[in-house]
């Protein structure tokens, strides 16, 4: 925005006009400068964030030039800097119907429109600044539209702006996080993965970009291949602290425990405490059936933050599977208290009750955790167990016949219905069911006997499995 800004700060007039403008502020006199040297003066103030003294200095210039529109843009740019936006649009607006259509001018008011959340305003600007924009300022300016266009929800249009960004600058990396962060609010990871991968194939060593291609890989639960980006991203900066805190996830999910207890602490190392790596600390200690130091890193996760139901329903697992249900519970109350909304936590809490035989209750913690997520398929299943064992194998059945009409799209639904079709006599109707899920999807299809293991040992089961 501003030029020669390196020779504005080895000017010795601009050293000289310093002493005699803190002259002025306390009562002196400063004199003539001419208006170069007034420019460099409030140009100064303003690179150094000190716009209370850029708005002085640009009120006494206008006192001697009072033509210089250059000066009134510099004094709207000081009122934007100190949060007078209203002054700062004002200012601006007075200028351009005087004719000052500038680049700068354009460029100071859309990013006075966006202090102002105005995206509308803000986009008219940011375009018509890049349309006089010199080619090396483009590319920050394709950055600033394409975060207006996302606050005002225009994700496809954000993304036409980022790719701009990227062609002339292939090292913006602001540009590039924007970008994963389009394609997350569009749920388009596959297409996040290729343009990664694309960026990458001309930019090896951007440690941004492999950390963001693994985090695509890891929306879309392709653990194997985040964990191979994140590597790469860790090869070319190991200081990065979040590609472990993420990388610390993959393995979790991947069962691989100890690994993402290197990954989590690693990550605390360089990040410093973060109440949810403990919590995911706890969690794999937890898988390795490493009970205390589990509940010492939940307690230390909570220590940080009390109000992480993670950290609470950790605890209460870790009590349950010591043999502790009913102390357990309590701990699973307060977490469900924490985060009513998560089925996850819900679902859990469900199975302590009916681990305790409060059926009546678990049935209505069952019924909340699938109502906020229906295609919860372990939930579904454990419910329908219940409703086996507590009710009937037809009670069971005729729930899961009023479910499917509204919820069709739980993929453990047809296994449910035949492994209930088979208890209740219904074998044709079973089988031929079986051969379609298994037509359909053979890996899927074999979680049957993951359902009801006694199928195995049923031939005709076992046949068409084959």
């Amino acid at each position: 925005m501003f030029e020669d800004e390196d020779d504005d700060f080895d000017d010795v007039n601009v050293h000289e006009d310093l002493i005699r403008f803190e002259a002025f502020l306390n009562g002196g006199e400063i004199g003539f400068l001419d208006s170069d040297r007034w420019e460099a003066l409030i140009d100064h103030f303003i690179i150094a964030g000190n716009y209370q003294k850029a708005l002085l200095a640009s009120e006494e210039a206008l006192s001697q030039f009072s033509y210089n529109n250059l000066f009134k843009l510099r004094r709207a740019q000081a009122f934007s800097g100190i949060g007078k936006l209203k002054e700062a649009v004002k200012l601006l607006t007075e200028l351009e119907r005087m004719g000052m259509p500038s680049f700068e001018l354009l460029l100071t008011k859309a990013s006075v429109f966006s202090q102002l959340k105005d995206s509308t305003n803000a986009i008219k600007y940011f375009q018509a600044a890049l349309s006089v924009a010199e080619p090396e300022d483009r590319d920050e300016i394709y950055l600033d539209l394409a975060v207006e266009y996302e606050n005002a929800n225009k994700w496809k249009q954000a993304l036409e702006v980022l790719q701009e960004a990227i062609k002339k600058n292939p090292h913006n990396e602001g540009a590039i996080y924007e970008i994963a962060f389009c394609y997350d609010q569009l749920g388009e990871y596959e297409k996040s993965i290729e343009c990664y991968s694309d960026f990458i194939d001309e930019n090896p060593y951007s440690f941004t970009a492999w950390y963001n291609l693994g985090n695509a890989y890891l929306k879309i639960e392709n653990f194997e291949q985040a964990i191979w980006a994140y590597d790469y991203c860790i090869i070319i900066n190991d200081d990065f602290g979040p590609v472990y805190f993420n990388l610390g996830n993959a393995y979790l999910s991947m069962e691989k425990y100890t690994k993402a207890i290197e990954s989590f602490e690693t990550s605390i190392k360089l990040d410093g405490d973060d109440p949810m790596a403990y919590c995911y600390v706890g969690e794999s200690y937890e898988q390795l059936e490493e009970y205390e130091l589990a509940r010492h890193y939940y307690q230390r996760s909570l220590e940080l933050a009390p109000l992480l139901a993670e950290a609470w329903l950790g605890l209460g697992i870790v009590e349950d599977l010591e043999g502790k249900t009913k102390a357990g519970l309590v701990l699973l109350q307060k977490a469900a208290e924490l985060a009513p909304d998560n089925p996850g936590i819900i679902h859990v809490l469900a199975g302590a009750y009916e681990k305790l035989e409060q059926f009546d209750i678990a049935s209505d913690n069952y019924l909340i955790a699938l109502g906020l997520d229906p295609t919860d398929s372990e939930c579904l299943m454990n419910y329908v167990h219940m409703l086996e064992k507590t009710e009937s194998v037809l009670s069971a059945k005729t729930f899961l016949d009023v479910f499917e009409k509204t919820n069709p799209e739980n993929e453990y639904i047809p296994l449910l219905k035949i492994d209930l079709w088979w208890k209740l006599g219904e074998k044709k109707g079973a089988l031929e069911l079986f051969k379609q899920c298994i037509e359909r999807d053979r890996e899927h299809a074999l979680e049957l006997f993951e359902i009801n293991p006694a199928l195995k040992n049923v031939a005709k089961f076992v046949l068409l499995a084959d």
